[in-house]
């Protein structure tokens, strides 16, 4: 998950080395060499992932001409959310991988209690998926998760429930069904006592306004007060991904430029089902 280029920027290996002393592991040999069970439990991938991303931050931004200081809005898919508060100064670095750490240990013993997972579906609107979710769930949990872009929605629940929407949504003319690598189903009920842990965990730590606007998962709107963004952090974990939502927000304040902060071209291509005209770039490119 770390490359080489983290060695020779001194800000991004500050950042692994503070984290790793909060954590009390070596977070960047375990982003390097696994072993891959550890990494991929999502009490260790979060903060990994929030570490991670914020180091590639620190990568672009030693680079001339970077386009972080003319950034005029933020956002993050999920987990990302983080990153976007950290960038955005609302929260503080060490505060972050501390509640990142929190988020990821109490949804991992969520998973590990309710087994669950997730799956996307592609070619269904929310509204047919929405329908098919309630066919599908009887007495199990089975609910949309992430609305991603058009035509490409994740729900997320037991694997029993989510193995008949599977079936049931190529019978409806779903393109096809993926089912996702994670550790359990997030964004859904099952994660509840997963909120309050965090809750109270949001409430110990400071909040600032933020200098950009962060686009909530939640609601799909920036929010100013700290109070208001410590809720939404709590519900965002059991609430549906509003990414689709943000997106469209984002371009509606004349956005037309957007960098991807990470390894790989996934967000770059949900943009681009969102809208193709917009110029995206991505770090690692």
């Amino acid at each position: 998950m770390a490359g080489d280029w983290v060695e020779t920027h001194p800000q991004a290996a500050d950042l692994f080395a503070r984290a790793s002393a909060i954590l009390g592991y070596d977070l960047l040999a375990v982003c390097r060499s696994g072993p891959a069970d550890r990494l991929n439990t999502t009490a260790v991938s979060q903060p990994a992932i929030l570490v991670a991303s914020l180091a590639a931050l620190e990568l672009l931004r030693s680079r001339d001409g970077h386009p972080l200081d003319a950034a005029t809005v933020t956002a993050g898919l999920s987990l990302g959310e983080y990153t976007a508060l950290v960038f955005a100064g609302v929260l503080d670095f060490d505060d972050a991988v501390r509640l990142v750490d929190i988020r990821g240990r109490a949804m991992q013993e969520c998973a590990e209690q309710r087994p669950g997972t997730m799956l996307a579906v592609l070619g269904v609107d929310r509204e047919k998926l929405t329908a098919l979710c309630e066919e599908c769930r009887a007495s199990d949990v089975l609910e949309v998760a992430n609305v991603l872009c058009p035509g490409n929605i994740v729900v997320s629940g037991s694997a029993v429930a989510c193995h008949r929407l599977d079936a049931a949504a190529v019978a409806a003319g779903a393109m096809k069904c993926v089912p996702l690598e994670v550790a359990g189903a997030f964004h859904t009920s099952l994660m509840q006592p997963a909120v309050e842990r965090l809750t109270a965990a949001l409430a110990d730590v400071a909040f600032h306004p933020p200098r950009i606007p962060v686009v909530s998962n939640v609601d799909a709107r920036p929010h100013t007060d700290p109070d208001e963004i410590r809720a939404l952090l709590a519900r965002q974990v059991v609430g549906v991904v509003e990414w689709n939502a943000s997106m469209a927000y984002i371009l509606s304040t004349g956005t037309r430029s957007i960098w991807e902060v990470g390894p790989g071209r996934v967000l770059r291509g949900l943009m681009k089902r969102i809208d193709r005209s917009v110029a995206c770039s991505g770090v690692f490119d």
